[in-house]
């Protein structure tokens, strides 16, 4: 059995935190639902002799719809509605977001990390971050993305997309009638809530040196991954090309 968890293991949602977090990091002192489901799941195991992993990717990307919950799917929709209006691509996060370094995971990836948890038993029991392997800063990734959509680059401006995106259903559903597109409801295609925070993080990084020498290496370059998935995105037609 795999058990997903994320960087709020190590209070990424509560502000700056040691980086790169480590698995062995001690537990935050407030309530945390994925110590409560870790707790569980071992006591269960325990009780009926069966094995688990636990797994912590960050901000997971793939080609997908229905789950809004898509850090690709923010990006993607997001650069397509500024092209749609003539607009520059921003950051809509602060400078200092801009500037800090990140990490991702690939759905896919992380897909393999699975299958390899539940076969090696070098996984059983044990607690492993799980990202592409490297760390990048939107300020060095933010152009490319800008240069694929066809977009002039701007320079970051915070701002919510949870506020600015909330009128622009009526212009999606032109869109999709206009590009031929999937149709998708505007409330599973992407979450504004979810994107919101990750553009407000600082330095946000795992550790993933003991995933590797336990025997899983799997790796991307993040940047060309964004890519590659927003062509996957364009050639289904969830998005414009």
């Amino acid at each position: 059995m795999t058990l997903y968890q994320g960087m709020k293991a190590y209070g990424a949602h509560l502000g700056p935190y040691r980086t790169p977090a480590r698995e062995d990091e001690p537990r935050l002192l407030g309530p945390n639902f994925y110590y409560d489901r870790e707790d569980l799941l071992r006591r269960t195991a325990a009780e009926r002799g069966f094995r688990f992993t636990v797994l912590r990717p960050e901000a997971v990307i793939g080609h997908g719809t229905g789950n809004p919950m898509n850090l690709l799917m923010v990006i993607a929709v997001y650069a397509s509605v500024c092209k749609e209006l003539g607009l520059p691509l921003r950051f809509p996060g602060s400078v200092a977001t801009y500037d800090s370094l990140y990490n991702v995971t690939d759905a896919e990836l992380l897909g393999r990390a699975t299958v390899w948890a539940g076969a090696d038993e070098n996984a059983a029991g044990e607690i492993f971050n799980v990202t592409n392997g490297d760390a990048f800063r939107w300020r060095h990734i933010w152009p490319a993305f800008a240069r694929y959509f066809g977009l002039e680059y701007a320079e970051p401006v915070p701002m919510s997309l949870t506020e600015h995106m909330a009128d622009k259903q009526a212009l999606w559903e032109r869109m999709v009638e206009r590009h031929g597109l999937l149709p998708t409801s505007w409330q599973s295609l992407v979450s504004w809530q979810f994107g919101d925070p990750i553009f407000s993080l600082r330095d946000n990084i795992a550790s993933t040196i003991k995933i590797r020498q336990a025997g899983f290496a799997d790796c991307y370059d993040t940047e060309h991954r964004f890519l590659e998935l927003f062509d996957r995105l364009r050639n289904a037609n969830v998005i414009p090309r």
